[in-house]
């Protein structure tokens, strides 16, 4: 099994950055074969929404919405993933979750809050 713990969040002014990290720990074989790392968010009152992903063999893919303004960047050793978050707006306000894929088995982590607010 994987664990991934989120941290970085908190509030932010509009036009503020903010860097997100996420680490994995857990089953060293699991984590050797995560293919897939990223961020995903739920806006109150909203379904969960891709923010950005990152293969381990460097492909990313991010939401237009946040394209230009976010950038996704995995560890060197591949068992933790980055979300730097520049020129904020009120509209990403939510929060923010670490998803990680291997062998085809999805791990969440708890989530950690960004609000956007002046």
């Amino acid at each position: 099994q994987v664990q991934l713990v989120e941290s970085g969040g908190g509030l932010v002014q509009p036009g503020g950055s903010l860097r997100l990290s996420c680490a994995a720990s857990g089953s060293v074989f699991m984590i050797y074969n995560m293919d897939v790392m990223g961020w995903y968010r739920q806006a109150p009152g909203k379904q969960r929404e891709l923010v950005a992903t990152h293969t381990t063999g460097g492909n990313t893919n991010y939401a237009n919405s946040v394209k230009g303004r976010f950038t996704i960047s995995r560890g060197s050793a591949q068992n933790s993933v980055y979300l730097q978050m520049n020129n904020l707006k009120p509209e990403d306000t939510a929060v923010y979750y670490c998803y990680a894929r291997s062998l085809k088995s999805e791990t969440w982590g708890q989530g950690t809050q960004v609000p956007v607010s002046s």
